[in-house]
């Protein structure tokens, strides 16, 4: 019987962010943080390793690692100026491109890395060696444009995966559904004329990028139609992503038909995530992979891959990780998750739950009126 996946590299977690107090450069009057570095550090990855290793849990999965994306495979997304002046910075000792990227030295490689393991992730659920895998990636990629870095994404990580797949010609029509709090703003603006590839994100409203993730973003060209964008107002809770999951990603997905499903698995729609102001607990993980999966094993023969993005709270992250790999492996195992009772009775009430439904039904009707679900 096939396994699920992980994939992941210690190197990774050595990706450095340069002299940050979270998003304000140290200097003045702004202090170093005791812990260090931007909020996008190793600790919340490097716990979800440590908890599947503790739990039990690594036992029942096929752990890899990969090699770094090449230069060609980077190629196809990045153009040759921008991936020039990024080795060149990161062999002089690191540096800063866009829009809050911070590096340190190495830091070229090691994204190049993170782009490699979401590759071999989804090579090997092609490839049929794996049930489905998830890929701890980092750097995250998904706010990464081809020529513009932001967001702590210094590469396309599951686009550049994406085009080594159809350029090896292992697939034909790909859907990407990012849960990510923050809008998939490069996958989407990547993908946006191109019918091939379905990109959906679900996120907070105007969180970040500001005044990005619109729905009435829903491609260009020959991709018209094949974007979906859902933002959630701040607030929303578990009832609320699984009922948007199943009025709108399901049925995009049932429309598309893909051949293989990937998730940019960001988990900082957490509660207790100091990056959103959402509602979702572990179990909203669980029961979304659980659609997704469901989704995918009607669709694309379980086809499933999941790429890691953000998350930042190093208390919530592995529990949230930890839920959805006992999904995607069928685990009978489930460990206590000492946020859920919070997540639980924070949940909004019927009034807004309400409210929120009708912003869905509304998003439903826009989407069917475009032509995006039917």
């Amino acid at each position: 019987m096939l396994k699920t996946a992980f994939f992941w590299d210690e190197r990774c977690f050595w990706h450095g962010g340069g002299h940050y107090a979270s998003v304000a450069p140290v200097g003045g009057l702004v202090q170093p943080l005791a812990a260090g570095g931007i909020p996008e550090n190793p600790e919340t990855k490097r716990r979800l390793k440590n908890l599947l290793d503790v739990s039990g849990l690594s036992k029942e999965l096929a752990i890899s690692g990969a090699e770094p994306a090449s230069y060609e495979e980077l190629n196809r997304i990045h153009p040759t100026s921008y991936l020039d002046e990024f080795k060149q910075m990161s062999d002089a000792g690191g540096g800063e491109l866009g829009l809050r990227t911070p590096f340190l030295i190495g830091g070229y490689e090691l994204a190049a890395l993170s782009v490699g393991l979401v590759k071999a992730a989804l090579f090997g659920v092609l490839d049929g060696k794996y049930k489905n895998a998830y890929a701890l990636s980092r750097p995250p990629g998904h706010h990464c444009l081809p020529d513009y870095p932001n967001g702590f994404c210094l590469l396309a990580n599951i686009a550049i995966a994406i085009e080594a797949a159809i350029a090896e010609q292992k697939v034909k029509k790909i859907a990407v559904v990012d849960w990510d709090v923050h809008h998939g703003n490069g996958t989407e603006a990547i993908f946006l004329d191109r019918a091939d590839v379905l990109t959906i994100s679900v996120h907070q409203d105007n969180n970040y990028p500001p005044d990005s993730g619109d729905i009435a973003t829903t491609g260009e060209g020959d991709g018209q139609g094949f974007n979906m964008n859902i933002p959630l107002q701040p607030g929303a809770g578990h009832d609320v992503y699984l009922y948007a999951f199943d009025r709108l990603v399901v049925p995009a997905l049932e429309q598309f038909q893909p051949d293989v499903i990937i998730v940019a698995s960001g988990f900082d729609a957490s509660i207790i995530d100091p990056f959103s102001r959402m509602l979702a607990g572990s179990d909203t993980f669980r029961e979304m992979t659980l659609k997704i999966m469901q989704a995918a094993d009607a669709l694309c023969d379980g086809k499933l891959v999941m790429a890691h993005e953000g998350g930042y709270s190093e208390l919530h992250v592995p529990f949230c990780g930890h839920a959805v790999l006992e999904a995607m492996s069928a685990s009978k195992m489930r460990i206590e998750d000492p946020i859920a009772p919070r997540a639980s009775y924070s949940q909004p009430n019927a009034i807004y739950c309400a409210h929120f439904r009708n912003t869905i039904d509304e998003y439903v009707e826009y989407f069917q009126s475009v032509g995006v679900i039917s």
